[in-house]
């Protein structure tokens, strides 16, 4: 699978260069005949086969057909309190696999890692990498979204918009497995889902109390407690499997 910008995704001959040819011809080692996915990461999808391999940085794809893929619904939001070391990006990359439909980074009051200046932009540009590497592997045409860093205030808002919220908490008393799914038709399709995943040393009772004056409702995952690099993509399965989205 190979990223392409949207206007130049048509059926006919799609001409791959810089990175991605590069990928194509040297890294792949495509041939010509070879069947090839071209997606633009917001929802098109073209299939064709190589036409030439022009050189070691440019492919030419014959696409036959070109389809636009329909957003998912409900749209599923992660809230993810920044965790220690390189834990962040494995939890975008497995939670892009899942099929989170965006990811928002949230600094947390007991987030242990801290984004300040420049060290929170190249933290944040990892993410979006991780982010688009884990939609190829996982042969995403809808790539996710990974927002800017988050305030609690501002995920209180998001919670407060959203269709449904769900903030995963190890004290809750009711499992996220009989979450219960209510559509709410509008404009804007089925809605939205926020998940909020707190940090290792758990949510503090201000932000808690926040996120559920603003209509959120806790949940556990079950009688372990998870790392919080997991828990998102757990929680994910979980409420794929209680909406549409897996059916």
């Amino acid at each position: 699978m190979f990223l392409v910008e949207s206007a130049a995704l048509v059926a006919g001959v799609v001409r791959l260069s810089g990175a991605e040819g590069r990928h194509a011809a040297t890294v792949v080692r495509l041939a010509v005949g070879e069947p090839v996915v071209l997606v633009d990461g917001s929802g098109r999808r073209g299939v064709g086969a190589v036409a030439a391999v022009v050189g070691k940085d440019v492919v030419d794809i014959a696409v036959s057909s070109v389809a636009a893929e329909p957003s998912a619904a409900p749209r599923l939001v992660v809230v993810q309190a920044l965790p220690k070391g390189d834990r962040g990006e494995v939890a975008v990359e497995t939670m892009t696999e899942v099929g989170v439909d965006e990811v928002v980074p949230w600094a947390a009051t007991r987030c242990v890692t801290r984004w300040r200046e420049g060290r929170g932009d190249k933290a944040l540009a990892k993410w979006r990498t991780t982010a688009a590497a884990a939609a190829k592997q996982s042969r995403r045409a809808r790539w996710p979204v990974v927002a800017d860093l988050a305030s609690t205030a501002a995920v209180a808002e998001r919670i407060a918009a959203a269709s449904a919220a769900v903030v995963l908490h190890e004290e809750a008393t009711v499992p996220l497995a009989g979450w219960s799914w209510s559509p709410v038709l509008s404009g804007a399709g089925l809605g939205e889902v926020v998940v909020v995943v707190g940090p290792e040393g758990g949510l503090s009772p201000e932000e808690l109390e926040a996120f559920v004056r603003a209509g959120a409702t806790t949940y556990h995952l079950g009688p372990t407690v998870l790392r919080t690099s997991t828990a998102g993509t757990v929680a994910l399965a979980v409420l794929l499997a209680r909406t549409p989205r897996w059916h």
